[in-house]
């Protein structure tokens, strides 16, 4: 793998958590290369178009992680056991969508290349270390400097809050930065065809192209939602706690993630299905967002999404299961 590849890969990785969809009761989907997943609560289908107009998948029971697991029912752990799911399936299907690419490019005498695990673990590995840095050590690290700077910001709660909305500001230069990529400006178009197609969905309308196209692209369950609630709870979480040494504070924020993140996750749950007075006001800033991490989708781009979500309603079908409905 050359090293543009290798970034790119690591750039659409990075992107897993806004462009995906964790709620496992409800029909959803991600964004992948040139594709689109969709995932109903006991089967996923990957479609992808390839550079020749034909459209690629792969489709798989998928069983629920709170049925596997019990312990995942309970709240905050549920919303761990169904993110780290989610982030499980993201990462497949956008595995399979990297073959479809690596195949366009192969020569018709040459056998097409594929995404080793070694490099796709060597990969993700890079991308959690990326997060780490750009989410954790460098807004720390930023607020110490300014901290020592400015010495009426050095108090504990100030430079905490000031680490705070650098990761938040670090976060949206990041999504605007990506999003002038002209790679990255497909998937967000892609991101907005399988918005378009869950809310045709859920309408209740035959599910079509000129149907979908007349839904808009920001959903309240979009990862890009998500994840800006994680960045939001983490600000008071970590504004609070009682270190000063700067690897102890490295090394409990990184510890405090999963409770970060299960909180986030029960938040955004409820708010999904009381969209009203405060809950309504969590759920805007992440809506606003989403014009930058979702683009108007074409009319070729619908379709692959369509094809996605009924090759996921088809197996569902087939193995008995039931669509819930938002």
């Amino acid at each position: 793998m050359t090293l543009p590849s290798f970034l790119r890969l690591s750039a659409h990785i990075q992107m897993l958590p806004v462009l995906e969809s964790g709620e496992e009761t409800l029909v959803g989907g991600q964004a992948v290369m040139e594709g689109v997943m969709m995932r109903a609560p006991h089967s996923y289908c990957v479609a992808v178009r390839k550079a020749n107009g034909e459209i690629v998948t792969e489709e798989n029971p998928l069983p629920r992680i709170s049925e596997k697991y019990p312990i995942f029912r309970f709240p905050i752990l549920r919303g761990l056991g169904t993110l780290g799911h989610a982030m499980y399936l993201g990462v497949k299907a956008l595995r399979f969508s990297a073959n479809a690419s690596l195949a366009d490019l192969a020569k018709p005498e040459e056998k097409p290349m594929e995404l080793s695990g070694w490099m796709l673990g060597v990969n993700l590995g890079f991308s959690l270390l990326m997060f780490i840095a750009m989410y954790k050590f460098l807004p720390l690290l930023l607020a110490t400097k300014l901290g020592h700077m400015f010495p009426s910001a050095h108090q504990r709660l100030e430079v905490n809050l000031m680490d705070g909305f650098i990761r938040l500001g670090l976060l949206l230069l990041f999504l605007f930065g990506i999003s002038r990529m002209k790679d990255m400006r497909r998937m967000f178009q892609y991101h907005g065809a399988e918005h378009k197609v869950v809310f045709n969905f859920e309408s209740g309308q035959p599910v079509t192209v000129e149907n979908a196209q007349k839904f808009v692209t920001f959903h309240p369950r979009c990862g890009t939602s998500f994840l800006l609630v994680v960045m939001l709870i983490a600000i008071p979480v970590y504004a609070f706690l009682p270190f000063d040494n700067f690897l102890i504070k490295l090394a409990a924020r990184i510890a405090l993630l999963p409770l970060v993140l299960g909180v986030s996750y029960e938040l955004i749950r409820f708010a999904a299905k009381h969209q009203q007075g405060l809950m309504a006001a969590l759920t805007q800033p992440g809506l606003w967002l989403q014009r930058v991490t979702t683009k108007p989708p074409t009319d070729d781009q619908a379709a692959v999404a369509i094809h996605a979500l009924t090759g996921a309603m088809e197996l569902e079908k087939s193995q008995g299961g039931e669509l819930v409905i938002a």
